[in-house]
């Protein structure tokens, strides 16, 4: 072995893949995923690290447990629906739970949550999936509250503000940066 040094590249870590998971109804969410994924992409891009991080966007009803196994970090993101989290993540998360169960132990994650008033029923719910995928927490849930209280305005296309979108840009660029 003598006289054989590996490269310096070949110390840093190899591809990382990021699995961004969303669903939304009425737009608030897939607005919340669409700033986390630049988060994520502009974190790769200042750490020079863009060949090094993976990040697969996919909706609920395509993600399968072969996505889940093959991530390194998680972000979830869904909207509330009647105080529980959309029933196409739930979906997702029935779909995934035992493929992945044990195979997930200290991997990083991070939950998005848009909702009209509340949002803490879904965070409970996904946080009490994630707790029996042993996943870490990278931060608190994040919710996005879009304040409709009417069956119009909830079923209304939503446009969420800047300083919602800067929260989830910052909540991905902080998970990228934590897998990298």
């Amino acid at each position: 072995m003598a006289g054989k040094n590996l490269p310096t590249h070949a110390v840093h870590k190899m591809h990382q893949q990021l699995l961004l998971v969303w669903h939304s109804r009425t737009g608030a969410a897939r607005q919340m995923a669409a700033a986390a994924a630049e988060g994520i992409e502009a974190i790769a891009c200042e750490l020079q690290a863009q060949d090094r991080l993976r990040l697969s966007v996919l909706e609920a009803s395509e993600a399968q447990p072969q996505h889940v196994l093959a991530a390194q970090g998680y972000l979830f993101c869904a909207p509330e629906n009647l105080g529980t989290v959309s029933g196409s993540m739930k979906e997702f998360f029935d779909r995934c739970y035992y493929p992945a169960l044990d195979q997930l132990n200290g991997r990083p994650y991070g939950l998005m949550v848009a909702a009209g008033s509340d949002g803490s029923g879904a965070v409970r719910q996904v946080e009490r999936i994630c707790t029996g995928w042993r996943l870490n927490a990278i931060a608190p849930a994040l919710i996005v509250h879009t304040n409709a209280q009417t069956p119009e305005d909830i079923l209304a296309p939503k446009v969420i503000s800047e300083d919602d979108r800067q929260a989830c840009y910052t909540l991905g660029g902080t998970l990228a940066a934590l897998v990298l």
